[in-house]
């Protein structure tokens, strides 16, 4: 198994000086196989968007710096990053000196690139700049209190459908939740459906969210799930899945895949 070596749910030590090889590389063919697609072929655009708040190194001189971070990983890299080698990876920063800001970011950006296998994009900030938390994406449709007639928390991708004049909307739930599959420890979300196309049941799409709570995958798995699903089902003409997770270990992952080239759009919702 890929992650038969990585450090996640296991001990480890936190590096005092700057450590590029902690960072583990996981590839994505795996899981893409599963929900059938083949090597290199599958129907999106996309990015990991990595939100990063527990940044720290030195300056020349010894007086700490803290920042926070934003760094997007292709979703057609040909691994995704471990998040908690990650997270190892960037504390092994903290007693590094470095002579500036964009020394940091280079250095972040060469090494999570060499890690994934594609260029990755890393963007440093100050602190004292944040971004306005919300409560939900502007313009999105809340579902979380769509009637519906049975529930169940066993994944269950039969249950969507969708009917009607083709319409333009987004649907947004608060209530994903899945589970590492290493640790098995919870993963929270929200999840967020943009389409044009048959109109897609609410209710339906509502129970299918809450039947990933049993659900073990990666955060990226889940999103690519969801889409392939919708896809396949609902048919729309466009479509773009987004999930917002919370933060474990001042890390939190975003990943966005849509029919469509773009990025994943920078927001911060409040549970992050």
């Amino acid at each position: 198994m890929a992650l038969d070596h990585a450090p996640l749910g296991k001990s480890s030590e936190y590096p005092d000086r700057y450590a590029p090889e902690l960072l583990f590389p996981v590839p994505r063919d795996d899981n893409r196989r599963r929900i059938g697609l083949e090597d290199g072929r599958w129907p999106w655009f996309g990015d990991d968007l990595w939100q990063a708040w527990e940044l720290s190194w030195l300056r020349p001189g010894g007086v700490p710096v803290v920042a926070w971070g934003e760094f997007r990983v292709p979703a057609a890299s040909p691994s995704l990053i471990e998040s908690k080698s990650l997270k190892l990876y960037l504390n092994s920063l903290n007693q590094e000196v470095f002579s500036s800001h964009d020394q940091v970011r280079e250095t972040i950006e060469r090494d999570l690139s060499s890690a994934c296998g594609a260029q990755v994009a890393v963007s440093l900030y100050s602190v004292d700049r944040g971004m306005t938390a919300e409560g939900r994406p502007p313009g999105a449709i809340l579902i979380d209190d769509e009637p519906v007639s049975s529930v169940g928390y066993d994944y269950c991708p039969e249950v969507l459908k969708a009917s009607g004049e083709t319409v333009t909307e987004s649907l947004c739930s608060h209530l994903l939740k899945s589970n590492c599959p290493v640790t098995g420890q919870p993963d929270w979300g929200s999840l967020l459906v943009e389409y044009t196309g048959p109109a897609i049941d609410r209710s339906a799409l509502l129970q299918y969210v809450v039947g990933f709570r049993q659900k073990q995958d990666f955060h990226e798995h889940c999103v690519e799930t969801v889409f392939t699903d919708l896809m396949q089902r609902c048919q729309p003409e466009h479509l773009v899945v987004s999930a917002r997770y919370t933060r474990r270990g001042g890390l939190d992952i975003n990943p966005w895949r849509s029919t469509d080239p773009g990025e994943a759009p920078r927001m911060r919702l409040v549970r992050q």
